[in-house]
């Protein structure tokens, strides 16, 4: 095994990003404009990179498999951006935004890399608020704030429960106008597949464009991986059907290595399954909970009556109730770590007390924040405090300026009104914090490959904090990339244009067309959804919310079998070169069917509970994620050797000086 370079500049932590950006090599203007850079994904991430880089001078090609650069799947993020600016003066500050996401990841981040995370927050936020994106204020016009789980500040920046579009509309404008001066040439539609390697360093992709089929290469100096997260490989999950791991998992099957693949987020309050033909989940915002207050009954007998339609939620006298986040975890309540609130759903639901059909959903009630709000109107309006319906009135107004677009996705969904009854959720598949393993320079093991926002895993170690994902990809996109990127570019000042006639770029058009020749042909009996759906059941089964050693050893095999029933029995109609959805997924799934057997793998590997990865064999006497900070204190980074299941382990030590490591607690 070995011991992987973080390349972490010397020095105390607080100085660290400031001195080694002043001691980078630099390149001028005119040289610039001879280098070209290819990034792959335009969500916060990739669109905040390109733009960047573009304005710079580099010559970005952008490339995204939707029709559109703005459909990228950052568009969905609802709850808000994280930044330590401390506007509320409740105590925030950089070292405790440091200190939230270190321990929120449960001790398995790297300390560099989530300081300097913390430490650009804040020139997040100027950026946004300068490209024009409208987020909430306060009375008197200043910036609003709320919070979110795993902190006891507000710091979370919002515009209502549309932050994600709103952050993803300021980043489209400003790669527009580096479309317009002609320094970004965006490729839409077109899915890369493959990274093509030359004398040990990333010199472009091949990529199929998925109107015409045409099989491509284009050359770069670097190449930027910003494709976003792999939890699609559960079938059911919140993200976009269209999401996919395979520009991430074709650079791993090139040489970087993949980091932590089993560090994948459950969300706690998701829309629950609603029958088996369902094709994805719905995520209602974490930012609800700070102001819902998530229950089950006390009495069995009443959660069986609500199951049966013989009792509704407010039958249930408060008395009745079980606030069991309240209970368990008095410092935090509703707002502890999603983690930590997924498990407890899941064990009130698991115990009998689920309220919706199928037993796995639990309430969050929005009754007590329509009265306070609904009180804090009146009183300061002058109106009758004793006026129950007007009270009702003005509650519920305040909570639609918050949540409001939350509120009508619901009831569109589930035809049931949160104004008037308390919604039913249940936890999800919702982000991954496993991704491609990269040094502080943001680098893959490979050289000039980088991967940045969710498709790296350098930032929330084993559970992210809610709105800490658009914080990252913007962070990773404008602040980060552009510095790292041009170290390492001002070697190649006189490398000239990279040519696409040479035998590896030739050699990875004609893999590529191979495999997608091979799929075509295999003309089976079984739709490429039927094995998705399989593969996601298994995952959930065994790689879920807990997890315990037979469980994941059976989940390797039977990953293994689907997979190779899939190459034997699918049925991809159609040809290669059309508009053809069905190829692109196979496609797709193919890669996914061997990312889930590392998935497993490596949550086999790590014999213990922490954040996220929950072993059921590993936890304290009260059921908490019990960590090994002896053996398991390391990213257990995965090097392909040929087939998923014996990928090599490579560790990179996790050293903490700044922060004491401790078992997390938010009671």
């Amino acid at each position: 095994m070995t011991v992987l370079d973080a390349k972490i500049p010397k020095g105390p932590l607080s100085d660290k990003w400031t001195t080694y950006k002043s001691k980078m090599n630099l390149i001028s203007p005119a040289n610039k404009r001879s280098l070209d850079i290819i990034v792959v994904g335009t969500g916060l991430a990739g669109g905040s990179a390109a733009a960047t880089l573009a304005e710079l001078g580099y010559n970005v090609k952008s490339f995204c498999f939707q029709d559109s650069a703005r459909r990228a799947h950052s568009v969905a993020a609802q709850g808000g951006v994280n930044a330590a600016k401390n506007y509320q003066g409740d105590g925030d500050s950089v070292y405790r935004l440091f200190y939230d996401t270190i321990k929120g990841g449960d001790y398995r981040s790297r300390e560099a890399n989530v300081y300097r995370l913390a430490e650009v927050s804040s020139s997040i936020i100027d950026q946004c608020v300068a490209q024009g994106v409208p987020f909430a204020r306060e009375y008197g016009g200043l910036l609003d704030n709320r919070s979110f789980g795993g902190v006891q500040v507000s710091r979370t920046f919002y515009a209502k429960g549309q932050t994600g579009q709103q952050l993803l509309l300021g980043v489209y404008s400003a790669m527009n106008r580096q479309i317009g001066k002609g320094k970004i040439k965006m490729y839409t539609r077109h899915e890369m597949m493959d990274v093509v390697i030359i004398d040990g360093k990333a010199r472009g992709i091949v990529t199929r464009n998925l109107v015409t089929g045409a099989i491509d290469s284009h050359s770069s100096h670097a190449v930027v991986i910003a494709s976003g997260g792999y939890g699609n490989l559960f079938y059911l999950s919140t993200y976009a059907m269209g999401c996919n791991a395979s520009a991430a998992w074709k650079a791993h099957k090139r040489g970087a290595f993949l980091a932590n693949p089993c560090f994948n987020q459950i969300h706690p309050t998701a829309i629950p399954v609603g029958g088996p033909n369902q094709s994805k989940l719905t995520l209602m915002s974490e930012s609800l909970r700070n102001d819902g207050r998530i229950w089950v009954p006390k009495s069995l007998e009443d959660a069986k009556e609500i199951r049966e339609g013989r009792k509704k939620a407010e039958d249930i006298p408060d008395a009745d109730r079980d606030y069991y986040l309240e209970r368990q975890y008095p410092a935090f309540g509703n707002l502890v770590p999603r983690d930590v609130a997924s498990r407890a759903a899941k064990e009130r639901c698991d115990s009998g007390y689920g309220v919706n059909v199928t037993g796995q959903a639990v309430f969050l009630d929005f009754a007590f924040a329509i009265q306070r709000f609904g009180r804090e109107e009146v009183l300061k309006k002058g109106l009758d405090e004793n006026n129950n319906t007007l009270i009702l009135e003005l509650g519920k107004e305040v909570l639609k300026t918050k949540y409001g677009n939350l509120f009508q996705m619901y009831k569109k969904i589930t035809d049931l009104d949160p104004y008037e009854v308390p919604m039913m959720i249940y936890p999800t598949t919702h982000y991954t914090m496993g991704g491609l393993w990269v040094d502080y320079n943001l680098m893959t093991t490979v050289s000039g490959l980088y991967a940045i926002g969710e498709a790296n895993f350098s930032d929330h170690g084993a559970n992210r904090l809610g709105a800490s994902a658009l914080m990252q990809g913007l962070a990773d996109g404008y602040f980060i990339l552009p510095y790292t990127i041009g170290h390492y570019l001002s070697n190649d000042i006189g490398t000239g244009t990279i040519p696409i006639t040479s035998d590896e770029f030739i050699a990875a058009e004609g893999n590529v067309t191979a495999r997608i020749d091979r799929l075509l042909s295999i003309k089976g009996s079984k739709s490429v959804d039927y094995f998705h759906k399989k593969l996601g059941v298994i995952m959930w089964q065994h790689c879920g919310i807990n997890r315990y050693r037979k469980g994941l050893e059976t989940a390797m095999l039977e990953i293994a079998a689907v997979r190779d029933e899939f190459w034997q029995q699918v049925i991809v109609p159609g040809t290669a070169n059309e508009l053809n959805t069905e190829l692109a997924k196979a496609c797709r799934l193919a890669d996914f069917l061997e990312l889930g057997e590392l998935y497993a793998k490596d949550a086999l590997n790590r014999e213990e509970s922490c954040g996220a990865h929950y072993r059921l064999e590993f936890k304290t006497d009260d059921g908490e994620a019990l960590r090994d900070d002896i053996n398991y204190n390391y990213v257990a980074a995965w090097e392909f050797v040929g087939k998923p299941g014996e990928a090599k382990l490579h560790k990179e030590k996790l050293l903490f000086k700044d922060i004491q490591v401790k078992q997390r607690s938010y009671k």
